[in-house]
């Protein structure tokens, strides 16, 4: 029985966690787990610029995380932003102290995503997972929807609402009455109103609360003898009107964990909201959230089951690409990479998957017009929900595909960088050597080696002679490469006779 460990960093917006677990025969078990309230929200200013305060706390969190993670190889250890830093402007600033804190790389997630990791999290931690189910999850600064069945997502949003942000906007001094409680629950609603009548055609045969708020919230629903392990109608309601006579949470007199106090009544005014929406009389509390969802899609990317793959792979047919051709610019791209960077042979090496998906996506933008079809691609890659894919992994997916045609100068204004610059010359030249779309099968004649001024492309003097077109065209290219200071060499090469090569 083989086991070994992997760990999930969680950076919410209002609480920092992280998990760790031991694999044992394709399942994971919790071994460790650390909370931090941080309540990064809570530092996020009406013009969405995160504080010196918030941003302090969390690096701080995220040292501490370190001492725990330290002998961790990078590749069992995933991190990922939230809500927050997807709308914070200087979210960058806050990453790059706290990557450097953590010792590993952070990725932002989107909505959807962390809606999707959210339900994996969920049903991988429901002992009846086999039904239809509507799952919702109030996080700090967004709430996530979700109606699944079994383990497959079917319906998936995230709307911004968290109890951070509604305690911070309708109840900023603490203090709670009719009116203010009815604003928040009023807003809640009419967030919903966005999704609610999709979900409720979709239809569940249950529903189920995940993370922060739904666990506050059923353990004092259990403390008061109202609930075991669910939330109900009668009970929200109890809690409602007890909150409101005490004017405070703090006057409550209830169950409630000190870190969970300034942001419960935001939380019960969405948690009502949600009941009334979806017309809810009970919902079922469950352990499972982002960060187990974390780790079991941490898991099938050692296992080589990626839901990327998929996700390319339903672009492409969305948008009508012609695969025969994406797959053999992919084949050559990667023949090139293999040609300089060796290391990355493995199928699985994570620099060839890139450039896998990049040559697979690169022509998806056809679809909307011809003319300019690379940044229609590149817009489709950075700004569509892709499940699987963080936010900055679809940014350098568009990067590449914008800079895999015309003058390089876009290359350095969208900020290609390090290996990826190594990911985009073999890209480029296989589109460029792929461009009459023939049929011929097998690899071609060339190989691509590094210099010190950039790189060399080798290929035989017979078989360029009867490519003009791919003759001019990497003439061509080779001004694009001096355009960046950096220089691409053509060395012509007579076919089993090296010493006749002839550079250009």
């Amino acid at each position: 029985m083989s086991h070994e460990l992997l760990a999930a960093v969680d950076l919410g917006s209002n609480s920092f966690r992280l998990q760790v677990g031991k694999v044992v025969d394709e399942q994971i078990f919790p071994l460790d787990s650390l909370k931090e309230s941080v309540c990064l929200a809570g530092g996020l200013s009406e013009d969405k610029m995160l504080d010196t305060g918030a941003m302090q706390r969390g690096v701080q969190a995220l040292h501490r995380f370190y001492e725990r993670l330290a002998d961790f190889p990078a590749e069992s250890v995933r991190a990922v932003g939230t809500n927050t830093l997807r709308v914070a402007k200087n979210a960058g600033v806050f990453l790059h102290r706290a990557e450097a804190a953590l010792g590993f790389p952070i990725e932002i997630i989107a909505g959807r995503e962390e809606a999707r990791l959210i339900y994996v999290g969920v049903t991988h931690t429901l002992p009846d997972p086999l039904h239809q189910q509507l799952v919702v999850d109030i996080g700090g600064g967004s709430t996530e929807f979700i109606i699944g069945e079994g383990f497959t997502p079917l319906q998936l949003d995230s709307l911004y609402m968290g109890c951070v942000s509604f305690s911070l906007r309708f109840f900023p001094d603490g203090k709670v009455n009719k009116t203010r409680f009815r604003q928040a629950e009023l807003a809640a609603q009419q967030e919903m109103q966005t999704i609610s009548r999709t979900f409720r055609k979709l239809g569940w045969e249950r529903a189920v609360g995940s993370s922060g708020t739904a666990k506050a919230l059923t353990e004092v629903l259990e403390s008061l003898g109202m609930a075991h392990r669910t939330i109900t109608r009668e009970g929200i309601e109890y809690l409602k009107k007890r909150l409101i006579a005490a004017g405070n949470v703090q006057k409550m007199d209830i169950a409630l964990r000190p870190d969970r106090e300034p942001v419960f009544a935001g939380g019960l005014a969405i948690m009502r909201a949600i009941l009334k929406e979806f017309a809810l009389e009970e919902m079922l509390f469950c352990d499972g959230a982002l960060r187990q969802g974390v780790l079991y899609d941490l898991l099938g990317r050692q296992r080589h089951f990626d839901p990327r793959e998929a996700t390319v792979q339903t672009f492409m047919t969305r948008y009508q690409a012609d695969e025969r051709h994406a797959h053999a610019v992919s084949h050559t791209a990667c023949q090139l990479l293999r040609d300089i960077a060796p290391e990355t042979a493995d199928p699985w090496h994570p620099a060839q998957r890139f450039l896998q998906w990049a040559a697979a996506l690169h022509e998806i933008g056809i679809s909307v017009a011809h003319a300019g079809y690379h940044k229609h691609s590149a817009y489709i890659v950075a700004n569509a929900d892709m499940p699987g894919f963080s936010r900055m992994e679809q940014a350098r997916l568009a990067a590449l595909i914008l800079a895999h045609r015309g003058k390089l100068a876009r290359a350095l204004s969208v900020g290609v960088r390090g290996e990826d610059w190594s990911l985009l010359i073999c890209l480029r030249l296989a589109v460029l050597l792929h461009r009459a779309r023939s049929r011929t099968h097998g690899p071609l004649p060339v190989r691509l080696a590094r210099t010190k001024t950039g790189f060399a492309l080798s290929v035989p003097a017979a078989w360029l002679h009867r490519l003009p077109l791919t003759a001019a065209a990497l003439e061509e290219e080779q001004r694009y490469w001096e355009g960046v200071s950096q220089r691409l060499e053509i060395v012509t090469v007579a076919t089993g006779a090296a010493s006749g090569a002839e550079r250009t």
